[in-house]
């Protein structure tokens, strides 16, 4: 299939948070969202890792 389960890292601490779903054909590069991190407590940007 082509859509893959796929994890974000905070940009601060590190720590694995959020996954989610993404098309690896059509969205080739690696996403990088703003989303709450519930260790640091603030909001931060959250990097796609493998």
């Amino acid at each position: 299939m082509a859509r893959e389960q796929i994890t974000f890292q905070c940009g601060d601490c590190k720590r694995k948070n959020y996954t989610s779903m993404k098309n690896k054909k059509i969205t080739t590069e690696r996403l990088e969202l703003k989303k709450f991190c519930p260790f640091c407590r603030k909001h931060v940007p959250h990097k796609e890792i493998k």
